[in-house]
């Protein structure tokens, strides 16, 4: 396995569509998959994007609730009901930002497994976040695009003071 270079917002790789993965269970995929699960636990992300890694095809890995690894080759997502939340999100493609980024309460997710296997099933919460994230970046799509105020992003460090400081006031007598 592999620490592979994650390409930073500006590269064109991050900005357009990528392409369907022909074979999922092609050995190539499956050595894919795996340097992009160790790139993303060596960077502490929560999912990564092929594009992400320079490569143009439709797929991504995330961690699962139990910790586990998931990939998921040719995703389609939909969401379940209108319902939207707002949340803080980071990106391995633009370090060192954050930003509140509207998505879907609740998704359907479905696509295939590294043995060709069909996976369906629904997210909320995080893992749906998570999920959107990623599937955006197989659009070609940063979460800054997303943003309807981008008031709400801010370098991770100074978002950090300035909710300590917040808190601080708040504690006050």
């Amino acid at each position: 396995m592999a620490i592979l270079k994650i390409a930073r917002m500006g590269h064109p790789v991050l900005i357009r569509a990528a392409e369907p993965v022909a074979d999922p269970t092609a050995p190539e995929i499956r050595r894919l998959v795996a340097d992009m699960a160790e790139t993303m636990d060596d960077a502490q992300g929560l999912g990564l994007a092929a594009p992400q890694v320079h490569v143009p095809l439709r797929l991504f890995v995330w961690r699962g609730g139990a910790g586990n690894v998931i990939a998921l080759i040719n995703p389609e997502i939909e969401p379940v009901g209108e319902e939207t939340e707002d949340g803080w999100e980071g990106c391995l493609s633009i370090p060192g930002l954050r930003g509140c980024v509207p998505r879907f309460a609740r998704l359907r997710f479905r696509g295939v497994d590294i043995e060709g296997r069909p996976v369906d099933g629904e997210a909320a919460g995080l893992a749906a976040r998570v999920i959107q994230h990623e599937t955006d970046h197989l659009d070609g799509v940063l979460y800054p695009m997303r943003m309807p105020d981008l008031s709400l992003l801010g370098f991770t460090e100074e978002l950090s003071r300035a909710a300590a400081a917040r808190a601080a006031e708040g504690s006050k007598p």
